[in-house]
């Protein structure tokens, strides 16, 4: 790349690993000091040529397909070995079947467009590739055109147990798995339509962090135990081993909203909930009557 060139940032939905496009059309991804990639060149440059083809796609195109290497179909392999145990131990009934229905390939990375083929049928959800953590509202608005926008790349090598930033193991064996089921589809489709009610960045913002806490980091009771629906959560084996010592607090959407979360580390507060009936009621409820009024009405102090 010519050190001259100038570079604009991709805005993200969580501000790590920025995306940045020169006037040329070359793509850098920015890896913060502590990323487990930062010193490595050749995972870096991995990381820019996976980020181009996304930041090539137009929505009318097929999706690009990646050439995987050994390597990260090996990466892909071990996680969804070690995986496997802790989700029938730790993830609630509706993901276990869930991931039933939806069968996705354990030995190898799928592409994005295989994984839209095997999701499609089941509740209508399709994949598009993006180069990095999309903006917030694009991406929560795509859920009302049943699109979820993941990133291609996978997690370095050397830490399959957790990544700092949603990749392809993320969002594909996280939320895939994740949106195969009907209930939380319809919970998704419902964030769609609450984003494209909202004017306002700090409405965004507090319907965000209720996404974070349910839809990516949610616990439900099941026989007594808290059980994990949240895909952040089933898609990091670290979180798995983690989540059940977390200060874990019952569902409230007003607290949820206007709780502050890091990105980068496991989650020390989770919330939770009795049965996964309650959970798609009250959340589908929230997100199809969300807007900015009701985001003033969550916030105002009693």
């Amino acid at each position: 790349m010519d050190g001259a060139s100038p570079m604009k940032t991709t805005a993200t939905r969580g501000g790590y690993s920025p995306v940045e496009i020169a006037d040329d059309g070359t793509v850098v991804v920015q890896l913060e000091a502590d990323h487990p990639g930062f010193a490595d060149p050749s995972y870096r440059e991995r990381r820019n040529a996976i980020a181009q083809l996304s930041v090539e796609h137009r929505p009318d195109d097929a999706i690009p397909t990646v050439a995987y290497s050994d390597q990260e179909h090996e990466v892909w392999r071990i996680v969804s070995d070690e995986l496997a145990p802790k989700h029938q131990r730790h993830a609630c009934s509706a993901f276990l079947d869930s991931k039933d229905a939806l069968g996705l390939p354990t030995d190898h990375v799928p592409q994005l467009a295989d994984v839209t083929k095997l999701l499609q049928p089941l509740t209508g959800f399709g994949y598009q590739p993006v180069a990095g953590l999309a903006p917030l509202r694009e991406f929560y608005s795509s859920f009302g055109r049943r699109t979820f926008y993941s990133t291609q790349y996978i997690r370095h090598p050397s830490v399959p147990q957790y990544t700092p930033e949603p990749d392809v193991i993320h969002e594909v064996i996280g939320h895939a798995n994740q949106l195969a089921d009907p209930d939380f589809a319809e919970i998704c489709f419902a964030v769609g339509g609450a984003v494209d009610r909202t004017r306002s960045h700090e409405a965004l913002g507090f319907l965000s962090r209720v996404f974070w806490f349910t839809m990516e980091f949610g616990v439900v009771m099941e026989d007594g135990e808290p059980k994990a629906y949240g895909a952040g959560i089933l898609s990091s084996i670290g979180e798995l081993e983690f989540f059940q010592r977390a200060s874990i607090r019952p569902l409230d959407i007003r607290e949820m909203g206007s709780f502050e979360y890091d990105i980068t580390r496991y989650q020390p507060v989770l919330y939770s909930i009795d049965s996964m009936n309650e959970l798609n009621e009250r959340l589908v409820e929230f997100f199809s009557t969300y807007d900015d009024q009701a985001y003033e009405a969550h916030t105002r102090r009693s």
